[in-house]
């Protein structure tokens, strides 16, 4: 139904890390620091409007299935070997989430607690498998909102009310859509390389894939884009609340510790409890996620052979190999959205722009090896762009975002003259006949 997609989707983008991330912003940079799940909204219009029907009429399972359909194999395996290496910061997110969580227990720091919260929920993954991460993605749901706004009314309270609030911090931190530390530029930064992930996503479209129809996969995706709203602004002033309340505590541990110093003990107990098993079962899934990917999608299709030969303690290894790749990552990025955005920019670079010009392939005659030169060229520029001497350069994620797009229709265009200059000499000597 309707409810049951828009839940999930809703479980998928909410989860403990964007929320945790995006307090942190709040902290940092007041309202516009909503922009981090409004781009979402805005992408998520996009894909309601005019991909979302189009997504579920494939009658798939994953994104690399949809891209096999617009491409062939070599590019879909291609794009899931991107898919894995991204979906890798999106797990290390999740780990830096779940550190900064336990650290308010008072008992070490958050280094330590991301080492032991990757070791539960890796060997969690190995043991489980999909049966142990399945989940009630609505009830996660409602029980987020729930918390969400808890906080935010106990931090009003605690505050003084709106008006103590307000005085309490610069009027910078009230502005919006853009402020002094949220320029113009870096709002169209993040509603290209974060919006569009919610117009091309795995978790996204396989959400539009359970839908029961066409029709159903669009309204869930509208009505997602609706309460992410409210979800966005809470969060971040709880994170604004969190700067007036304790402003020498680092940025991403505004919302654990509002839960844990604002709250009473058993609400604050039991939301903390909440957003624990909230980023643990995000981390499993899209682990799990990521190592069916590389199994099925990459290894296999070199060694079709061997398919099902060992295929369960293989995906076992690939999770304990993947689990400890992405704690490198979260240790490495130091920080929730620093993770998000090292593995939102390797993919929109890459994949995003293949996939939508996919969608319009006839029309605009984009071909294979076009595919292959976007995916690999704007990944491999869109890595360029956060690590190495040119990591963190300015501007260097949208210019990435733009050679994907000047591969596609440049091989597309070199391929189809080709293939045209090869096919008019047989013409001629036809006509000749």
């Amino acid at each position: 139904t309707t409810l049951l997609v828009t839940g999930s989707l809703l479980a998928t983008i909410i989860g403990a890390s964007a929320t945790v991330g995006m307090a942190g912003l709040g902290f940092k940079q007041g309202l516009t620091g909503a922009w981090w799940i409004l781009v979402g909204t805005v992408g998520l219009v996009v894909l309601g409007l005019f991909f979302a029907r189009k997504v579920r009429k494939l009658a798939l399972y994953t994104l690399p299935q949809v891209i096999e359909t617009q491409y062939g194999r070599m590019v879909s395996t291609s794009a899931s070997v991107l898919i894995v290496i991204a979906w890798m910061g999106v797990v290390a997110a999740q780990i830096s989430a779940g550190g900064r969580i336990l650290s308010v227990l008072g008992y070490g720091n958050p280094t330590m607690w991301m080492i032991i919260f990757t070791f539960v929920f890796v060997a969690y993954t190995t043991i489980g498998g999909q049966i142990g991460v399945i989940g009630t993605d609505l009830i996660q749901t409602i029980l987020i909102y729930i918390g969400i706004f808890a906080c935010a009314a106990a931090v009003l309270v605690k505050t003084g009310g709106f008006k103590a609030f307000q005085a309490a911090l610069p009027a910078d931190r009230f502005s919006f859509p853009v402020s002094q530390s949220f320029d113009l530029s870096a709002l169209v930064t993040m509603l290209l390389v974060v919006g569009l992930t919610y117009v091309v996503g795995p978790d996204m479209y396989s959400r539009i894939f359970c839908a029961k129809d066409d029709r159903t996969a669009q309204k869930a995706t509208l009505w997602t884009a609706l309460f992410l709203i409210p979800a966005a602004f809470t969060i971040v002033f709880i994170g604004m609340g969190a700067s007036v309340l304790f402003p020498n505590i680092a940025p991403e541990q505004a919302f654990p510790t509002v839960i844990n110093n604002v709250l009473s003990p058993f609400w604050g107990g039991l939301v903390l409890a909440g957003l624990v098993a909230a980023v643990m079962s995000s981390a499993t899934a899209t682990l799990l996620s990521a190592g069916t990917i590389l199994l099925a999608d990459v290894f296999h299709q070199f060694s079709p052979a061997k398919a099902t030969e060992k295929a369960i303690p293989r995906s076992r290894w690939m999770v304990v190999v993947l689990g400890i790749g992405t704690l490198a990552i979260a240790l490495v990025m130091n920080g929730i959205i620093s993770s998000l955005l090292f593995a939102y920019t390797i993919y929109t670079c890459g994949i995003i722009v293949p996939v939508l010009a996919g969608f319009f392939k006839d029309k605009l005659r984009v071909t294979a090896w076009g595919a292959m030169a976007a995916l690999v060229g704007g990944g491999l520029a869109g890595l360029a762009s956060k690590i190495g001497p040119f990591g963190g350069t300015k501007y260097l994620d949208l210019a990435a975002l733009a050679l994907s797009a000047i591969l596609l229709f440049g091989v597309s265009f070199a391929e189809n003259r080709l293939r045209k200059k090869a096919v008019e000499p047989g013409l001629r000597n036809k006509s000749t006949v």
